[in-house]
């Protein structure tokens, strides 16, 4: 079973090179120390739009370099998807390999119940990577990296938005069931969603 720090010493278990439909050649790898200067690129290119749908502290070098620092320090696991040769990030994906208590109770309220062997995910694409199936293309790498790290199902990380129904297909269409719902501090619904992956 892999662990954090297998992926820092040795990455390349976890790096595919990939040819994308109507896109560049692309490489999907965990993210490195170094990559806070492009990686703010990526988010500073968001969309008011995509922010909306994915949402982070801050979206230019200061919160990059914060998930750079973060890498095998806590429980977090991120790849990204970086365009060939120009070195572009154009996707960053994102495990968190340990449970927030308040999932866990949402959850339970709904009769599931989260254990160790659970783990929370979730992307964000650049806007021109949007509605092309790269997501669909790459989620089986996503699946396989779940279960290196002996994980058994996958929720999403803070739910999908109720009024975003192209992810709601995504996530469907690639398994996920939906597991109730909830209101966010901003006063959003949002869907909560669970993937067994070892249901047929």
């Amino acid at each position: 079973m892999l662990t954090l720090r297998d992926v820092v010493d040795d990455p390349l278990p976890l790096t595919h090179h990939l040819a994308l439909n109507d896109a560049p050649d692309s490489v999907f790898r965990p993210l490195v120390h170094t990559d806070a200067n492009r990686l703010a690129g990526f988010l500073a290119g968001l969309s008011p739009g995509t922010r909306r749908l994915s949402t982070f502290d801050g979206y230019g070098l200061a919160t990059a370099q914060e998930l750079c620092d973060a890498i095998a320090r806590y429980d977090k696991l991120r790849l990204v998807l970086e365009e060939v040769p120009s070195g572009r990030i154009v996707g960053l994906f994102e495990f968190s390999l340990d449970l927030h208590p308040a999932d866990v109770a949402r959850y339970r309220g709904t009769g599931i119940h989260l254990s160790t062997t659970d783990c929370r995910f979730g992307l964000t694409l650049a806007d021109d990577y949007q509605g092309r199936g790269v997501g669909t293309h790459i989620f089986p790498l996503v699946t396989d990296i779940a279960r290196r790290f002996g994980k058994q199902r996958i929720i999403l990380w803070g739910g999908v938005l109720a009024d975003n129904p192209r992810a709601i297909r995504y996530y469907e269409k690639n398994g996920f069931r939906s597991a109730g719902s909830f209101t966010g501090a901003d006063g959003a619904r949002s869907l909560d969603m669970i993937l067994d992956l070892d249901a047929p």
